[in-house]
C-alpha cells in the first residue's frame, strides 16, 4: 500500500463531541446531569456503554436499571455500526456536541437496538475483517490472530493495528490495487440496511476506477437524481470526497479498522 501515515493518523483519532443525556421518563432518585465524551468515530457505542452506564446509575435505582440503549432524535442507534457511520448518518450537518439520549426501558417501539455485550460487537467486527482481508488480499484466507486487531481498536493503539495490518494490505506491482474493494453504502433515506458487492478498483483496461465510479456501478441516485440535480452528500469519516478519487487509495486511507469502506449517503442541505 501507499503510504501516507498523516492521513491514516487523521482517521483513527477523529473524535465526535457527545453529550449522552438521560432520557426524561426514566426514574432517578435525582436529576441526572449529562455526559460528555470524545467519541472515536472508528469505534463503537458498545465500548463506551459501561462508562455511560455507570455515570447514569448514580441516580438511579438498581431496578430501574436493565438493558441500555442509544437513540437520536427519536432513531434507534444501531449497535453494530461504527460510530462516525452513526454520525454521518444521522448528524452530520447539526451543531455539536451531538446530543444521544439515553435509555434503560424497553418500549413498543420498532426497531429498537439493544447494546450488545463487547464480545457480540468483537465477533462482528472479526468477521467483517476476515471477509475484507479474503477480499483484498490474494492467498489470505484467515488472519491467525484476528483478535489482536480488535485488542488494538479497543484500547485505542494506532501504531500496534498498523504494524500488522500494513503487512496485510500489501499487493504486487503487477496487481496494481487489491482483488476487491470491502466496502458497504448506507443511505439515511432508505429502509435497506447497506449495499455491499464485489467491486475492482482496476478497469480491465487498466485504468484506476474512482469513486464516482463505484457509485455509478451500484447506487447511481447517490450521484444525480431524475432531474440532473445532485442532492445528497458522499461522506466518509464526516468528509465529502471527491469523486474522482481512486476507489483504491480510498479503500487504503479512509477504511475503518475492519478494513472496510464505510460510505454514507445522505440528503444535501438546502439552506
Amino acid at each position: 500500500m501507499t503510504d501516507d501515515k498523516d492521513v491514516l493518523r487523521d482517521v483513527w483519532f477523529g473524535r465526535i463531541p457527545t453529550c449522552f443525556t438521560l432520557y426524561q421518563d426514566e426514574i432517578t432518585e435525582r436529576e441526572a446531569e449529562p455526559y460528555y465524551l470524545l467519541l472515536p468515530r472508528i469505534s463503537y457505542l458498545t465500548l463506551v456503554t459501561d462508562k455511560v452506564k455507570k455515570h447514569f446509575q448514580k441516580v438511579m435505582r438498581q431496578e430501574e436499571v436493565s438493558e441500555i440503549w442509544f437513540e437520536y432524535e427519536g432513531t434507534p442507534l444501531k449497535w453494530h455500526y461504527p460510530i462516525g457511520v452513526l454520525f454521518d448518518l444521522h448528524a452530520s450537518n447539526t451543531a455539536l456536541p451531538w446530543s444521544i439520549t439515553v435509555h434503560f426501558k424497553l418500549s413498543h417501539r420498532r426497531n429498537i437496538i439493544l447494546i450488545t455485550h463487547s464480545k457480540t460487537i468483537r465477533y462482528d467486527f472479526i468477521a467483517l475483517l476476515i471477509f475484507a482481508l479474503k477480499s483484498t488480499c490474494t492467498g489470505l484466507a484467515l488472519v491467525q490472530d484476528s483478535f489482536i486487531f480488535w485488542n488494538t481498536l479497543s484500547s485505542d493503539k494506532f501504531e500496534q493495528f498498523w504494524a500488522i495490518n500494513r503487512k496485510l494490505m500489501e499487493y504486487s506491482p503487477e496487481d496494481g490495487g487489491f482483488r476487491y474493494i470491502p466496502f458497504r453504502i448506507y443511505q439515511a433515506t432508505t429502509e435497506r440496511p447497506f449495499i455491499q458487492k464485489l467491486f475492482r478498483p482496476i478497469a480491465s483496461g487498466g485504468q484506476l476506477h474512482t469513486l464516482g465510479d463505484l457509485l455509478k456501478d451500484v447506487c447511481p441516485s447517490a450521484i444525480t437524481s431524475e432531474d440532473g440535480e445532485q442532492k445528497t452528500q458522499v461522506m466518509i469519516h464526516g468528509i465529502e470526497p471527491m469523486l474522482e478519487t481512486p476507489i483504491q487509495w480510498l479503500s487504503e486511507h479512509m477504511s475503518y479498522p475492519d478494513n472496510f469502506l464505510h460510505i454514507s449517503i445522505i440528503p444535501r442541505p438546502t439552506d
